[in-house]
Order: structure tokens, then sequence, then C-alpha cells
């Protein structure tokens, strides 16, 4: 079993806080998470209901107010919760007559905080923790140190150089538990298959009743090949002959699943030259290359897709590290009309910024360091810390606090 870094934010907010809401894709661990917190915590003080049990799911549906009020009295673990989101009022109720830090754990496969009327439900009563899929970090058991380091902006090298190799498995791979551990990257891509189909179908269903249930599939499957770049929703839109709005709407229930993530740009009042369109990621190169058909052998004779999923293997396994972090920290991308660009900023409370630029290759020329001079320039005393990550063996300055990182510091 991984260690997931995420149980130490779990156990701290069960202290404080009444609710606490563990929230992310189906299949990333969740339910083991729980399990493992009940086993450290005193497990008789526990109760544990799944909603995936459909005949707990009828009974709470019946009547929601009734069923957390005669809940026992232990601490309740809740898991797949977005599957009846009316609990959320009654949970509230009984939160309000009872505020005793941890009395409620929930699991949730949908950001079921984005559905109407539940962000205030639950306000001052709940935190809310995102359990993502693996970072390399947990795969490797390694301590996350990238973030730390870049935001204090200390020295970044690492001892794992030319990692091209392993990269390629870990993109055909992906992340998730369950097809890391499978034995070929053929019985892997079966597991993703099989993933979408029955995620789309159950889930979507939970959420909101939608028109056209069938093409959520047929987006998933196009947003896959959009990674990377810029968002074009009419685009999208034309391909599955739907209108702007549907199409911005599907898009937003993927976003709520956990699938999709859009990037927003980064924008600066003093210089008006930027680009205003978010970026797409999916939340897992194995689940792109499934939908693409790419394998291993294609990736080493496709350079190009392999630096789209490059870039957003970077974005995700930061976007996890972001988690552990103290401090709230907002990510980006860059470009401006010069076509000038940075793959990712990160900026912290205080607007204090990182850029981040991800290539795929070993070698390096000044211009590769264009799009992070543009930035700092534009950015002024807000930016901190120009990265190029690259495949690599050494850490070298290109200037003031710009530097070419091997890739293998991102988790070691």
């Amino acid at each position: 079993m991984y260690t997931r870094f995420s149980s130490s934010n779990v156990r701290e907010a069960l202290t404080d806080t009444p609710v606490v809401f563990i929230m992310g894709p189906r299949q990333t661990g969740k339910t083991t998470l729980i399990h493992s917190l009940i086993q450290d915590n005193k497990p008789e003080d526990w109760e544990y209901i799944t909603l995936d049990d459909q005949a707990q799911l009828e009974i709470a549906k019946a009547d929601p107010v009734g069923f957390i009020r005669h809940l026992p009295d232990k601490r309740i673990a809740l898991d797949e919760v977005q599957r009846l989101p009316e609990l959320f009022v009654s949970i509230k109720q009984s939160v309000d007559e009872n505020r005793k830090p941890g009395r409620f754990l929930l699991t949730g496969s949908a950001n079921a905080l984005l559905l109407p009327k539940l962000s205030d439900s639950l306000a001052g009563r709940m935190e809310s923790i995102r359990l993502p899929t693996l970072s390399e970090c947990e795969i490797n058991n390694t301590e996350p140190t990238f973030l730390n380091k870049l935001l204090v902006q200390e020295e970044l090298s690492t001892q794992d150089i030319r990692v091209r190799d392993h990269l390629l498995s870990r993109m055909v791979k992906g992340c998730f538990p369950e097809p890391l551990q499978r034995a070929s990257e053929k019985r892997s891509t079966v597991w993703y298959q099989q993933y979408i189909n029955t995620l789309i179908q159950r889930d979507i269903k939970d959420l909101t009743r939608i028109d056209h249930p069938e093409v959520m599939t047929k987006l998933l499957k196009l947003t896959a090949f959009y990674a990377g770049k810029l968002i074009n929703m009419s685009e999208l839109g034309n391909k599955l002959s739907l209108d702007r709005l549907t199409i911005k709407k599907y898009m937003g229930l993927l976003e709520q699943l956990f699938l999709v993530e859009q990037l927003p740009a980064w924008h600066s009042n003093e210089y008006k030259r930027l680009i205003k369109t978010p970026k797409m990621h999916l939340i897992d190169t194995g689940m792109m290359c499934a939908i693409r058909g790419l394998n291993r052998d294609k990736l080493v004779k496709q350079p190009e897709d392999f630096g789209l999923l490059l870039e957003s293997f970077v974005y995700n396994e930061l976007r996890k590290q972001s988690v552990w972090q103290d401090e709230p920290l907002s990510f980006y991308h860059y470009r401006d009309k010069d076509k000038n660009e940075v793959d990712i900023i990160i900026e912290n409370a205080i607007g204090d910024c990182f850029a981040i630029e991800v290539k795929a290759s070993a070698s390096l020329s000044s211009k590769d360091f264009n799009g992070l001079k543009r930035f700092k320039s534009i950015a002024g005393e807000r930016f901190k810390m120009g990265v190029l990550l690259y495949d690599g063996d050494r850490t070298s300055s290109f200037g003031d606090n710009l530097f070419a990182v091997p890739m293998g510091a991102l988790w070691s």
C-alpha cells in the first residue's frame, strides 16, 4: 500500500473540525485511506457507511434527515457522499446541534462543493482535502521537497538524472494505484478504458440530468487531444455538434469529477498584451495515453506527443505537492500576443511568482529561456525564480534567478 502524504492533513483536520471531506477521482484510494485512519484511531469509535451500497443509498434517499439523525453515537465515516448531495444539509443540522471535532469523515468522487447551495451549507463547519492520483513522491516513498525549495529560492538539484526512460513508462501507466500494479502497459490501458466508461455512465447520473449522456464519454476522449493546449470551447462544441453554453456545462461536469482541470492564464493590470485563454490538462497521463492509443513505442517515435504529456505530468505533480503546502498556491500559465509562453506559473498568497518551463530533451540553448525572461520582465519585483526542467544531468544558472534543473528534482 502506498503512503499518502495527505493523511496527515486529514488527521490534523479531525482534531478541530466537525466535518472533514476527502475528495478526488474514483479509485485514487479514498476508501483505503479512511479505513487506515479508522484502524489507527480507535476503530470501535467509528461507524463506516458507503453510499455505493445500494441498500444504504435507498434508505438515505427516503429520509435524508432521519438517516443522519438516527446514526449511532459514534464518529461517522460516510463514503461516496456525492451520490446523495441532500445529506449535506442534514449533516449541517446535526453539526449545529453538536460541533464536536471529527464527527463526520466524508469522501466524494465529485466536487460536491460546486453543487448549488452546498458550498455555503457547511461553511465554517467543514474542511475539504484533495486526494489526487498518486504523486511521484508517494510512488517512490520520497519526501516532497521541490516546492519547499522553490518557494524559498533554494538550489534545486538531484541525483536522478536522464530520466526519460522512467518517464516514458510513467506516462503510459499513469498514477492511479491499480494500473500501476499491473504487469504490463497493455493491462494498464485496459483498466483505464474500463474506468472511463464506467465512471461516465455512473457518476454523471449522480450529479445532474443531462440531455446527451453519451456525449460525455466523447468529450472526455476529445479533451485528451487538447491537453496542454489553449481551450477553444467553440471548436470543441463544433466537433460534437453542441453549442457553446452546453459544451461549457459539460466541461464543468468533467472538472467536477476531477477528470479535467483548466489552468487559467496569468494576468497583469499593467501589461495588456497577454492571452487570457486558459489551458486544459487531464489529471492523469495514463488516461490520456489509453484514450489516444499511445504506448511507450509510439511516444518514442512521436516526441511532440511526449512533450505535451510531459507538461501535463509536471503540472499534475506540482498540483499534488501543493496540497501538502501550508500556504495556498495558485497556478497559471503565461502567454502573450508575441507568442512568448511559460508552461506553469505558481503564485503564493502575497503575489510572489515562480515560473516553470518544461522541456523534454537533454540539450539546452539560450532561446529556451525566452519565455521565462519575458515573464520575468513583465512580473517585475513579483518574479522570484524561473526554472527550466529538462532531461539533463546538472543544475545550471542562466542569469539572475534563472536555472536549468534536471527533471528528477521534481520528486527526489
